[in-house]
């Protein structure tokens, strides 16, 4: 592991570091990426990832000729570590550039990298993810939407279930069952689906934290063109894992976690604790101090796998790690949080009582959601101790053991 970056690197930063400073947008600092429910949000959010790209800061390790910049995964960790630090608004067309982007670069036919990749990256349109369906999240194999071949065309009927942002999405990347006698894993396929395609219908659903974020959609013999197909027919379970490694670099969530524990600490600073500030108070810094150890080990843990994938190493049950250690923490941290507010901690955002905005509340239950979202920690526990400790599997069939297969 090599935790020094390279003088070519440092001087990369300090130029990225210099344009945020006079690029980065006044309003929106902080915003995520997901939950847009405001059109002008919406123009703003991609007017912001436009600039972004026009000045040569997204899709950075993407091939020159599909518009990225061919280089390597040091400079793409650093914009994702810089971006975090300064605040700077998520990019609204994430999806398309960590997920389907690279899965078309590696699997799409010349003519659908022509057609989606460019506007991809100006986020002229935008993808949400057509994976889970109210009988198949973990499980993820036993989706049962169904996507018959009809001449040149797929007739697709079914549901999908937890859809970040296809209430404005102009894309979704699906998959579809195609070969219903297939055993579960095989006859899937992966289609591009068109979101104004008549026959879909979008609900959204409301979260605990009042955004609407995530939405149900249905399917009701909508007709994809073959050509939208990704890979070969019945060949979609292979072409999805390979979108579920295109995962955002590690350091830009371990750089997310320690800023959310920075702001924890300023909280300290301010709550007071029978007249002094909490951060005093011995239990509470017993507290802060091993919350700091999980954030400093989730750092090196980053620059870890920084440095396997440098040396072209394999990534094994990284991903798994990640997923459990950055969910958690981040519950914990913001846990430690609402204990510091004591009877302010349930004032909303729009109370006049709240502290730090009453954003604590918000990111509790945002946090506690992503415990369970893209596979639960129960199933990231098995993954890591069957792939990577070589413990005993679970017994065939149960949900946890078919889940593991993502």
């Amino acid at each position: 592991m090599d935790l020094n970056y390279s003088p070519e690197h440092e001087t990369f930063r300090r130029r990225f570091r210099t344009w945020l400073r006079k690029n980065l947008p006044a309003r929106g600092r902080g915003e995520r990426a997901l939950a847009y429910d405001d059109p002008r949000r919406i123009a703003r959010a991609k007017e912001w990832q436009r600039k972004l790209y026009e000045a040569g800061y997204v899709a950075l390790t993407w091939p020159r000729q599909y518009g990225g910049q061919g280089l390597d995964v040091v400079t793409q960790a650093i914009v994702d570590e810089e971006l975090v630090r300064a605040r700077a608004p998520g990019l609204i067309g994430q999806m398309g550039i960590q997920m389907v982007g690279p899965t078309l670069i590696q699997y799409g036919s010349e003519e659908q990298k022509r057609r989606f990749l460019p506007k991809i990256l100006t986020a002229e349109e935008i993808w949400c993810q057509g994976y889970s369906e109210p009988g198949a999240g973990s499980d993820l194999a036993s989706l049962q939407t169904r996507a018959e071949l009809v001449g040149d065309e797929f007739i697709v009927n079914g549901q999908k279930i937890w859809t970040s942002n296809a209430q404005f999405a102009d894309w979704m990347f699906c998959l579809v069952r195609t070969d219903p006698s297939a055993p579960k894993h095989q006859g899937i396929s992966y289609l591009l689906i068109d979101m104004r395609s008549p026959g879909i219908t979008v609900r959204p659903l409301v979260q605990m934290t009042g955004e609407r974020g995530f939405n149900e959609v249905w399917f009701d013999n909508v007709r994809v063109p073959r050509n939208q197909l990704v890979g070969g027919l019945h060949q979609g379970w292979q072409v999805a894992n390979a979108t579920l490694t295109h995962e955002r670099n590690m350091l830009g969530a371990a750089t997310r976690t320690q800023e959310l524990f920075a702001k924890l600490v300023r909280l300290a600073k301010l709550c007071m604790r029978e007249g002094n500030p909490a951060i005093e108070d011995p239990v509470v810094r017993q507290r802060l101090a091993a919350l700091a150890m999980r954030v400093e080990a989730m750092k090196y843990h980053a620059y870890r796998q920084l440095s396997d994938s440098i040396a072209g190493r394999p990534r094994g049950i990284a991903a798994s790690v990640n997923k459990l250690v950055s969910t958690e923490l981040n519950h914990d941290i913001t846990a430690c949080a609402l204990d510091l507010l004591g009877s302010y901690a349930t004032q909303s955002m729009h109370s006049k009582f709240a502290l730090d905005r009453g954003e604590w509340i918000r990111e509790f239950m945002f946090t506690l959601g992503m415990i369970i979202g893209g596979g639960t920690s129960e199933i990231q526990k098995n993954i890591i101790s069957e792939r990577g400790l070589g413990l005993p599997r679970e017994p065939k069939g149960t949900a946890l053991q078919d889940g593991a297969q993502r």
